[in-house]
């Protein structure tokens, strides 16, 4: 049989004048052939491998670096780092569904993700000539930049390969690992630079930073080269589709999007679910940091040792919540964590005034439910895609993540602003969280919209 085309009109039903809800005749998983368990380790180190990326580039130090006093006066920089990172986001979003879709088009998935992990790695190690100096600020964001779409772009292709070693029965388990193997590589290669190139304070001129990037750069290179061993682009769908002008891909991603709403709405309202709670999730560890220095104290040692514990709580959590998606399906984890969350965020606003153990205590508890809830969502999508169409809704699943990623930070913004007004105090950050709460709780909602799936909820 074949799978449905979402860019034709929906077929019509016998007894029901309104769109269709079937399933997809065959899914990704149920098409693609038995995979060894072997297999899934070597895919997983993919995430491993690539995490650096974003926990010490993009987060912990040379986004860090690069907004100091050495490139520029006052908010300059800064301000410079938010403009680029606004622009590399747009770029993602338009680009992610389009190149997706080709990618199945064409079947090479596995060859895209392969050059986009290898130009990750040159432009991790083309981050090493940023010295610190102002004149270094834009071609260093410009790099950054790009890596970040790179990044993001390699996301959505090795998110399609998902389908290359799992099955229907264990496919939570298997994303819970690569999540889990994501968070644990990023923080064991930060601390790796900090220990032996920050801490000591040896090194001037940024080389201490600089020397770390190289260090990203040689991680992903080498732990990426078992998942290149054990997945390999499909002949038969290289054979079954040719690639198409971008015009026409254009014209087909805004035909799926149509499709889509005919034939698999549970699927369109799911798109738009997870957009929303994903920003949510961003939003936890995108200002937790700000929240633990100006509420509950933490110094800058504090945060990073915060941050550390946060993402090994948050790996473990991830890997062991796979058996869960599994057994429950990924519908259920998601609204688990998502209620964890609310719950969490709600219980530091209303201590705000207990200190750093508050934060310490409900802090990790709230990074054990980010990463089950990311990485329920990948299988919750995996579980229900039409076979090879993987790669286009993966980049749909990250464009319309990119379309609100705004949200989050408006209303941590618009809560601090709120509480000053209604508390006269001076420091409300505290109430930041009540903004990052409050789109989880819609998130929440929009996902108690999305109709079971049969498929997806086991």
């Amino acid at each position: 049989m074949s799978s449905p085309h979402f860019g034709q009109p929906p077929k019509p039903a016998s007894t029901d004048a309104g769109p269709s809800h079937e399933l997809p005749e065959v899914t990704a998983l149920e098409a693609a052939p038995p995979s060894r368990p072997g297999r899934v380790m070597a895919w997983a180190l993919w995430d491993w491998g690539t995490q650096p990326f974003a926990t010490v580039i993009t987060t912990f130090v040379f986004a860090v670096y690069i907004t100091s006093s050495s490139f520029g006066a006052g908010n300059t920089p800064a301000l410079a780092l938010s403009t680029s990172t606004a622009i590399a986001g747009v770029i993602v979003a338009l680009l992610a569904p389009v190149l997706g879709q080709r990618a199945d088009r064409s079947g090479h998935t596995v060859r895209n993700l392969r050059w986009q992990t290898w130009a990750l790695v040159a432009i991790s190690a083309s981050l090493f000539f940023v010295a610190p100096d102002p004149k270094w600020l834009w071609p260093g964001l410009a790099l950054l930049g790009i890596g970040s779409i790179i990044s993001e772009l390699a996301g959505v292709n090795y998110n399609a390969t998902i389908e290359q070693v799992a099955s229907p029965r264990n496919v939570g388990r298997v994303s819970g690992l690569g999540w889990g193997m994501g968070y644990m590589g990023g923080i064991v290669v930060l601390l790796l630079i900090y220990v032996t190139l920050i801490a000591p304070d040896t090194l001037e001129n940024g080389l201490d930073v600089r020397y770390g990037m190289l260090v990203c750069a040689a991680w992903t290179l080498l732990f990426t080269i078992p998942t290149f061993l054990v997945i390999r682009d499909r002949e038969q769908v290289r054979s079954e589709r040719r690639p198409v002008s971008i015009v026409s891909a254009y014209r087909d991603v805004f035909g799926t999007i149509k499709g889509l709403w005919h034939e698999q709405r549970e699927l369109f309202w799911f798109l738009i679910a997870s957009a929303l709670f994903r920003d949510g999730l961003a939003g936890v560890f995108s200002f937790g940091a700000v929240i633990a220095t100006s509420t509950f104290g933490f110094t800058a040692g504090s945060v990073i040792i915060f941050g550390a514990a946060a993402n090994i709580v948050a790996g473990l959590a991830t890997i062991a919540s796979g058996l869960l998606d599994d057994v429950l399906g990924p519908r259920t984890v998601i609204l688990g964590s998502l209620v964890g969350l609310i719950a969490c965020g709600v219980g530091v606003f209303a201590l705000h005034d207990g200190g750093p153990k508050v934060f310490w205590s409900l802090g990790l508890i709230m990074c054990m439910f980010v990463g089950p809830a990311q990485s329920a969502a990948r299988s919750y999508l995996a579980r229900i895609i039409p076979a090879g169409r993987s790669g286009e809704i993966f980049g749909l699943y990250a464009t319309t993540g990119r379309a609100i990623s705004f949200l989050a930070p408006t209303l941590f913004g618009l809560s601090i602003s709120l509480g000053a007004s209604l508390t006269g105090r001076e420091n409300t950050q505290y109430w930041g969280i009540l903004g990052i709460v409050m789109v989880l709780l819609v998130g929440l909602v929009a996902m108690l919209m999305v109709r079971p799936n049969r498929r997806a909820t086991v």
